[in-house]
């Protein structure tokens, strides 16, 4: 290579080195370098008491379970992602492997997910994996088998948190006798693997943005601020009709009794066509590098029309943005705002956690 070569190749470096700083400076804190991670539905992210983030989610193949680890939300985008787990070639955990979600219990790591079989795609149920390793990225995952519940029809999306020295577990099943349909479910849990028997329906598809195109109730995800227990979920089917849902118990109720539970009668965070986010949903709720900041990941595509079946269509990507509060208590998704725009909005004064 001459010297004008190496010149112009150390000049083309340099150039693109300065680019992405400038572009790194551009993102202001607690600003999001979106989408972090590209054909990535159903996103889920743990923060480990050193600060790590490890992000898992479904992909768009359904047949394996990725985890990626950064040490801050942007990372994600440039993480490397490990393969923990990959599909059976045959019976139940063969087919349609979903929404993945990663949990520190106990000092041991928990993957909860769905999966049909080899045999038939549509018999959803849900499963559990099981790693001892400090590190979920490293070690052996243990196939904890299914997670066996009521009435155990199509069960899928299992979330779990801790109130009140009580873990639970809410997750999705068939809610009606009926109609079809999938709603929410709730129970206490005698073991990280292991429901309750007492399991109760805490919401199911009732208004008209809950029943658009499918009649569903799904992905629940759980943040506990302001004295509330606060569930988000995404309703009706997975294309531009796909949105948040939002229900909320009072911090020192039953959780376990229906009544508990309110249901906000419009959606809380849905299409914007003007800032190109359609069908956002299937979100979870982690904390920002600051220790304080509440932050939603969730998907969405940037395009509406979709071509077949919008389950197959691979472009749901995984988005963050900030979660604000009223100053009564309840969260502000910020519904006519961009993403970013959401961490530079002032924030109202909420009471103390």
């Amino acid at each position: 290579m001459n010297s004008t070569r190496l010149f112009k190749l150390i000049l083309a470096i340099t150039l693109l080195i300065s680019g992405l700083a400038v572009n790194a400076q551009k993102l202001k804190k607690n600003q999001f370098n979106n989408p972090l991670a590209t054909q990535r539905a159903d996103p889920h992210v743990w923060k480990a008491t050193d600060g790590t983030y490890y992000f898992i989610a479904t992909v768009p193949e359904y047949d394996r379970i990725e985890m990626r680890k950064s040490k801050t939300i942007n990372g994600i985008k440039e993480a490397q992602p490990v393969v923990v787990w990959r599909k059976h070639a045959k019976g139940p955990m063969g087919n349609h492997i979903w929404a993945p979600e990663l949990h520190q219990i106990d000092g041991k790591w928990y993957i909860y997910f769905a999966a049909g079989s080899v045999e038939d795609k549509w018999a959803i149920r849900k499963y559990a994996l099981s790693n001892a390793s400090e590190d979920p990225t490293q070690g052996e995952w243990k196939e904890e088998g299914e997670m066996v519940s009521k009435p155990n029809q199509f069960t899928l999306d299992a979330t779990t948190f801790e109130h009140k020295a009580q873990r639970y577990m809410i997750w999705v099943d068939r809610a009606s006798a009926k109609e079809v349909n999938t709603g929410l479910y709730i129970a206490p849990m005698t073991n990280p693997t292991t429901l309750a028997d007492q399991q109760v329906v805490i919401s199911q598809p009732e208004y008209a943005w809950e029943r658009k195109g499918h009649n569903v109730n799904e992905a629940p995800a759980v943040i506990i601020r302001n004295g509330k227990v606060f569930v988000t979920f995404s309703a009706s089917a997975t294309d531009a009709n796909y949105c948040l849902g939002l229900l909320w118990a009072e911090e020192g109720a039953d959780l376990l009794d229906p009544a508990s539970w309110h249901k906000l009668p419009e959606p809380v965070f849905f299409t914007n066509e003007a800032l190109k986010r359609f069908g956002p949903g299937h979100n979870s709720f982690i904390v920002a590098e600051d220790g304080k900041t509440d932050v939603m990941i969730y998907h969405a595509r940037d395009y509406k029309e979709i071509k077949g079946e919008p389950l197959y269509d691979p472009n749901r990507h995984t988005r963050a943005r900030v979660l604000r509060w009223t100053k009564d208590g309840m969260p502000d998704f910020g519904q006519e705002l961009s993403d970013n725009e959401m961490a530079l909005k002032k924030p109202k004064k909420a009471k103390k956690r």
